[in-house]
């Protein structure tokens, strides 16, 4: 992560309360004149024909491209929609995760040395899909942040329900008694997440700390050096 957005990703943290102000106001004065508009023109003139019976055939089939989630938001569908695996096949592509559609949690565990494992589970009413990438993990003021723990990068993982996504954090991969005494870590879906969340996990010691990618079973999110 270069100098300007290590500080973009930390800062942001830091502005998501102005942000969620700012977007309720908007949203109410959106809702506002969506409501004026649909009342000035609800009447029906008299003499209008009736409504063909073909429209609601069509209304069904545009269904069939998109499909809109809880959060209102709307993800394409249809044939031939998804991400080139690689190996002649495609795999299916919806909304992206945000740390922000995600609900938090993290655990100390002792295997390979002591690392702390991360938890992501998608927030009630919203379906997303974690990128077949890297956890952004950055830790302290200064940003430090967490290299890969894996050669290869893992697969995408789409969050619903009780599905259930881990990585592991290793704070301190090197031997001996350096580092920095840390309390919390910052993570992210992505360098770009505009919303990073801050995690408490008590006190430990940082030094070239290294990330696993996410898994599905707590058992491959272990960060073996």
């Amino acid at each position: 992560m270069s100098g300007n957005r290590r500080k973009a990703f930390l800062i942001s943290a830091a502005l998501v309360g102005g942000a969620m102000l700012m977007t309720a106001c908007q949203d109410s004065d959106t809702a506002t004149d969506t409501g004026a508009a649909r009342g000035s023109s609800s009447a029906t003139p008299a003499g209008n024909a009736a409504t063909p019976s073909g429209s609601s055939t069509a209304g069904s089939r545009q269904g069939t491209d998109k499909s809109s989630d809880a959060t209102g938001k709307v993800t394409a569908g249809g044939a031939g929609s998804g991400a080139d695996t690689g190996n002649g096949e495609r795999e299916p592509v919806g909304q992206s995760c945000g740390a922000n559609d995600i609900s938090w949690s993290t655990r100390s565990e002792t295997q390979a040395g002591g690392y702390i494992l991360i938890m992501a589970k998608a927030k009630s009413g919203i379906t997303c899909v974690l990128s077949a990438a890297l956890p952004t993990v950055a830790f302290g003021s200064d940003g430090t942040q967490a290299g890969p723990a894996e050669q290869t990068v893992g697969k995408q993982i789409t969050l619903i329900g009780s599905t259930t996504a881990y990585a592991g954090v290793n704070p301190k991969s090197t031997g001996g008694n350096g580092g920095k005494e840390l309390d919390s870590i910052i993570v992210g879906v992505g360098d770009d997440d505009p919303n990073p969340v801050s995690l408490p996990v008590g006190t430990i010691t940082v030094e070239d700390p290294i990330v696993t990618n996410w898994h599905t079973s707590p058992t491959d999110a272990v960060p073996f050096n």
